[in-house]
């Protein structure tokens, strides 16, 4: 029988536990603050910081908003980051992508505090992540990796020795997740393939599991499956339903592949869910590890 990775239900159990968590550091004198920037209106992002902030809401840390009109300049950016940075009230922050196009992407994330730096996309936390191979790492990890981990970990999908291809090369899950799959006590062999990899059809099918994160609606086909293969879909993308007459969301994944598949993240309610609950996860680590330092 296929299993279907449920993203919802097990973080409604990890903020369950971040609830408890947060409880504890209160009562210790510590109230955890999670800080997002939004640049502009993008329907999704206002959406998914919305999100957020609900999520902050359930498992008790404070929020903090910190919105700039999409004429926002980069030096108007820049500040409102020091503004965070130098927040007590403010445990860890995000600024939401994407930002405007006259924005340096590279310049803005290298300006959050790494400690600070709740997304985990930092220099200098990505540095940390390449340099341990094993052992504990104690800086913030990317959110989404951190999520597509703990997913296949509560279905007790063992990746030792498995072969992994991962379709997207972006820095929020491409780029990164093999750093996490590759560690010492994951131990998987990851194949990181883009838009000039040749042979893509020919990784997927002889692959163990495929993480299909390119934002590519439907690319993953039942074809391309090898029978009994862990799905997990991250990409997203907005495709006009015709006889609907509205947009939906659709995955990376063609949801004809669940009948080969022994395992698949639905999209959405599989990696989603999982982003938002590791960001939360991310802010109450901070948090214990900067009153651990007092």
């Amino acid at each position: 029988m296929t299993v279907v990775l449920d993203g919802s239900t097990l973080a409604s159990k990890i903020k369950k536990d971040l609830a408890k968590r947060v409880a504890e550091l209160r009562e210790r004198g510590m109230e955890p603050g999670l800080g997002t920037l939004l640049v502009g209106e993008d329907p999704g992002s206002v959406k998914y910081v919305a999100g957020k902030h609900k999520d902050c809401e359930e498992v008790g840390i404070r929020s903090i908003r910190c919105e700039l009109p999409d004429t926002a300049s980069e030096a108007d950016i820049l500040q409102a980051i020091d503004k965070l940075n130098n927040d007590p009230s403010c445990t860890g922050f995000i600024v939401q992508l994407p930002l405007p196009k006259n924005v340096n992407f590279q310049k803005v994330i290298a300006a959050i505090d790494p400690l600070k730096d709740c997304d985990g996309m930092h220099p200098y936390n990505l540095g940390e992540l390449v340099t341990h191979v094993s052992g504990d790492i104690t800086t913030p990890l990317p959110c989404t990796p951190r999520g597509i981990l703990a997913l296949l970990d509560e279905y007790n999908i063992d990746l030792s020795g498995k072969e992994v291809c991962v379709l997207g090369r972006g820095i929020t899950v491409g780029r990164t997740i093999g750093l996490l799959l590759t560690r010492r006590g994951v131990d998987a062999t990851v194949t990181l393939c883009h838009t000039r990899t040749h042979n893509v059809q020919e990784i997927m099918r002889r692959s163990d599991v495929i993480i299909a994160a390119m934002g590519c609606a439907g690319f993953v086909k039942p074809e391309d499956v090898k029978p009994g293969a862990v799905l997990v879909d991250v990409g997203v993308s907005r495709v006009f339903d015709e006889e609907a007459g509205r947009y939906r969301v659709k995955g990376d994944v063609d949801p004809a592949c669940r009948e080969i598949a022994g395992a698949y993240s639905p999209n959405p309610g599989g990696v989603g869910p999982m982003t938002r609950s590791m960001l939360l996860a991310n802010v109450v680590d901070m948090a214990e590890r900067a009153l651990d330092k007092q």
